[in-house]
């Protein structure tokens, strides 16, 4: 008989994802603080070639770039240098599921299925869950989804509402749970009474996955171009996406290319929190996920996070709730594609960075997905206001997260944050060595560090004095 209270299934949570997930992570761990992050990614993923032919024999990867050429028209009109970089898409909505998360579930999927599992888990109440609903489809493997999709008086988010019936319709199982820590504990049990596949996000294999988009990127651009975008922005939030395209720049011979982290400002409401669960009117890609994936990567369901942004990130732009849905009807009517709000995340901070960019110069918006019933913008601006939360048009500078959204009176009121990366790193230091004696940290442990942050042994060590 085993324990199935909180406390006895969280006792045995590391014995539960060893086995539903088939990775030993303790091979890749280090004395001290750190692990072997570049082995981990090599012993738990496939190489590129087989991950490029997994996922095109599922129709997977391949996608289009578009040129957004009526919206760099504009932004050059509103710039204030009277220039503007040439803005693009990657449209990754063409993936079957409807957006780049298609990639990081064909490889996991694909992976459940060769070690033998019957069927795959995935705690999620994003695109992800859709994506290995249809993968596990096409696979043939059974599907169950966790989704924290309620608050305490039963009340859900529309865009989450339409992720339910997405997975649905793809024949999964959908488990609804309210906001709190019940859903790991809900996740584990199913785990351990189904013997099924974690389907993680944070996976080797599922961060691999995404490396082929940024392999697509390369290939595309010097094909067509014969040339390369000077920079990547990619919406972050767990970080897998901004990890995976990085990587696969890099293997591609393209790490000169400058990668861009954008986030949702939502500054101010808990994600954890039942009263401000409902209040945020973007489920992901914001800051209340952002910011404790980029400062502490291994609070995820897996020992080790795969996805760790802080090594590949070279800016991070934060941009208004407001502003996005402004944009995604601007893309809408002035390119006549309609898409999701998460690649928006990332135009919209496209769209200000490139009026401080030259003409001749490139930006990439790396996804988009797709839009429709709960996830359109009418549906989650029609809930703010159903919850008290005031719309208007105005400057976006004065919304408050929880309060307001603030669409732009005009696109020149679409501006450029950026925010402080040198306050991740010392976060992210900050946790790494908080259980451990600074004064008696290796070399190792310094280089790991390093390796974290992108930085060099002096700005470590910096870091450590002053902590």
């Amino acid at each position: 008989m085993r324990d199935m209270s909180y406390d006895g299934v969280m006792s045995r949570k590391n014995e539960i994802m060893k086995k539903a997930v088939g990775i030993d992570y303790n091979k890749f761990e280090n004395e001290g603080i750190g692990f072997d992050y570049e082995k981990m990614m090599e012993d738990g993923a496939y190489s590129l070639e087989e991950m490029l032919k997994i996922q095109g024999d599922v129709s997977v990867g391949n996608t289009p770039i578009y040129e957004l050429k009526n919206i760099t028209k504009l932004a050059r009109k509103v710039s204030k240098t009277g220039k503007s970089a040439r803005i693009f898409i990657k449209d990754e909505a063409c993936n079957p599921s409807g957006s780049f998360k298609a990639r990081r579930a064909a490889t996991a999927v694909y992976h459940a299925k060769k070690l033998g599992y019957k069927g795959v888990i995935a705690a999620t109440s994003g695109n992800y869950g859709s994506a290995v609903a249809s993968q596990a489809a096409m696979q043939g493997l059974k599907c169950i989804i966790v989704q924290e999709c309620y608050d305490s008086n039963k009340v859900g988010q529309p865009e989450i509402l339409e992720k339910q019936r997405a997975c649905e319709a793809l024949g999964a199982e959908v488990v609804q749970l309210t906001v709190g820590p019940e859903l790991f504990y809900y996740f584990l049990r199913l785990l351990e009474e189904t013997e099924y596949f974690n389907a993680s996000l944070y996976t080797p294999f599922g961060i691999a996955g995404v490396e082929t988009l940024g392999v697509e990127i390369g290939k595309q651009f010097k094909e067509k171009y014969n040339r390369l975008p000077d920079v990547v922005i990619a919406t972050q939030a767990g970080g897998g996406n901004l990890t995976g395209t990085a990587r696969g720049l890099i293997k591609s011979g393209c790490s000169e290319v400058k990668v861009v982290g954008a986030s949702v400002d939502l500054k101010g409401l808990h994600m954890a929190s039942d009263k401000d669960f409902n209040k945020k009117s973007f489920t992901t890609g914001h800051t209340g996920y952002a910011m404790p994936f980029a400062t502490m990567p291994d609070r995820s369901d897996v020992p080790r996070n795969s996805a760790r942004t802080m090594r590949y990130m070279e800016e991070f732009l934060i941009v208004k709730q407001g502003e996005i849905f402004y944009m995604t009807e601007m893309l809408a009517i002035l390119e006549g594609l309609e898409r999701g709000p998460a690649g928006n995340t990332s135009l919209t901070a496209g769209f200000a960075l490139a009026q401080e960019m030259e003409d001749d110069e490139i930006i990439l918006i790396q996804e988009t997905e797709y839009t429709g019933a709960g996830k359109h913008p009418m549906a989650q601006i029609s809930f703010a206001k159903k919850n008290g939360i005031e719309v208007r048009y105005g400057n976006p500078e004065d919304e408050v997260a929880g309060k307001s959204i603030i669409l732009p009176e005009h696109p020149s009121l679409i501006k450029l944050r950026k925010f402080d990366l040198d306050k991740i790193r010392k976060s992210l230091i900050k946790n790494h060595i908080k259980n451990v004696d600074k004064e008696k940290l290796s070399k190792e442990d310094i280089k790991f560090l390093c390796d974290e942050c992108n930085r060099d042994e002096m700005y470590v060590k910096e870091i450590l004095k002053q902590l």
